[in-house]
């Protein structure tokens, strides 16, 4: 068994692309097979090697490994010789008409109430009348011949599945330019490198239905390769999250803190009935079952993905995290703080609270409270008796409880509402920068 990831470089990937890299190196991983990636750099104008560089970094940081690296650049011969088979086989024919007079036929199509698709006109082309029009300079591009049958399929998460051909517009497989468009060079890819299983998105089904054709015509034999159609993702209100992938790429979501372990976790079960839960790739990879994803799309809740990183981060060990921490912070603060926080990135802020400096919150007409509240501190050293030995005096001598004593404390040490418990950050927070913090409430 081999699978396959296929990235074009021409951006950077989001979390639609991560879900079925993901998809494709869980499946590997938990049927023993070989994990392919694959860069499909044919459209040179628009592939970067910046971006190339960035899918690796991505994949890497979410923990996917391949057992095989290749690129498209690199088998343009390959794809010569397919392209010279099906000219052999008369399945690929040369085309010469304009982007102006193809949208003149399918106006006319759709004006006599009839499918805008291709109506094969080059087909009927003399060798005389080819040749006079390259004398004239023109360069053809060529199309396949789709074959006059329906391809049918039984899809591993969309059930059976059918593509009638005959509703198609034959396509372009090379341009003017002699360039390979990814049709055939995926096709020619997949047979040659013996990749069984193609795990990819909802909006490629009918594209299977042509590339099946295509294999066949190569000389495929059978069921070459079995497919699944992932749904495609929504946002949180339905609509398509392609729209908002420049705010959901891989890079953004590194850059705002996001484990990725919890983003491999998310996405796996993402559209299927089973939680999502913090699990490792193993985990993820001997428990993933495409047939418990659903065929409806599925929706990406940023709110659930966040829910599920907090999970993650309490249950992080110190070590594994200790490099992305602010200097200084120690074994102590994390564990005070990493229930209490979604990403990583705010930890910055309550590493200032206990060790930096902040604007201390406001609270309007508590100066003498605060008064007593700094009367009644404990001497240090302190540890996590502290908080509630101060907290008892300071109701001892104030009569306040709940509430009234709690909140104005956790608000002028803090600068927050709610946030980490108190018995663990006031130790770390010191007596020294609590009075200051004190007495500046006292004075406003």
């Amino acid at each position: 068994m081999k699978l396959r990831f296929a990235p074009s470089p021409t951006g950077s990937l989001h979390v639609g692309n991560a879900r079925q890299a993901i998809a494709n190196a869980l499946y590997a991983r938990g049927h023993g097979g070989r994990f392919l990636l694959r860069i499909d750099d044919t459209d040179t104008e628009r592939s970067r090697e910046s971006f190339v560089d960035g899918i690796q970094t991505d994949l890497t940081w979410l923990g996917l490994q391949w057992d095989e690296y290749v690129r498209q650049s690199e088998r343009l011969d390959r794809y010569a010789a397919a392209v010279e088979h099906l000219k052999q086989s008369g399945r690929l024919y040369p085309c010469f008409e304009s982007e102006q007079e193809l949208a003149a036929k399918r106006e006319a199509r759709i004006r006599m109430r009839k499918p805008p698709i291709y109506d094969r006109a080059m087909l009927k082309m003399t060798p005389e009348q080819r040749a006079q029009a390259e004398a004239n300079g023109k360069v053809p591009y060529w199309r396949f011949k789709l074959s006059d049958t329906t391809v049918r399929w039984r899809d591993g998460v969309m059930g059976d599945c059918t593509v009638k051909l005959t509703a198609l517009s034959d396509p372009v497989l090379v341009r003017a330019d002699g360039t390979v468009l990814y049709t055939l060079a995926s096709v020619v890819d997949d047979l040659e490198l013996d990749v069984t299983h193609i795990i990819r998105g909802e909006d490629h089904v009918t594209n299977t239905g042509v590339q099946i054709d295509i294999a066949r015509a190569l000389g495929a034999q059978g069921d070459t390769f079995a497919f699944a159609h992932l749904p495609l993702l929504l946002d949180e209100g339905g609509g398509k999250l392609s729209k908002r992938f420049d705010g959901l790429s891989l890079r953004t979501l590194r850059q705002d803190g996001l484990d990725p372990s919890a983003i491999v976790s998310y996405l796996a079960r993402l559209g299927t009935a089973d939680n999502p839960a913090p699990l490792s790739f193993e985990e993820l990879a001997q428990s993933y079952d495409l047939g418990r994803v659903s065929r409806s799309a599925a929706r990406f809740d940023m709110r659930q993905l966040l829910s599920l990183n907090r999970r993650v981060m309490q249950a992080t060990p110190f070590e594994a995290v200790r490099a992305e921490l602010p200097d200084g912070a120690t074994e102590a603060f994390w564990l005070a703080v990493r229930g209490n926080v979604d990403l990583v990135t705010e930890l910055r802020h309550w590493w200032d609270v206990v060790a930096g400096e902040i604007v201390p919150g406001v609270v309007e007409g508590d100066g003498a409270f605060l008064r007593q509240a700094i009367d009644c501190l404990p001497p240090e050293p302190w540890d996590g008796s502290a908080w509630p030995v101060w907290t008892a005096a300071l109701r001892e001598a104030t009569g306040r409880s709940g509430k009234a004593l709690y909140h104005p404390l956790r608000v002028l040490l803090t600068g927050e509402e709610k946030g980490p418990d108190m018995r663990d950050l006031l130790p770390l927070i010191g007596r020294s920068r609590a009075v200051a913090r004190l007495e500046t409430g006292a004075r406003a």
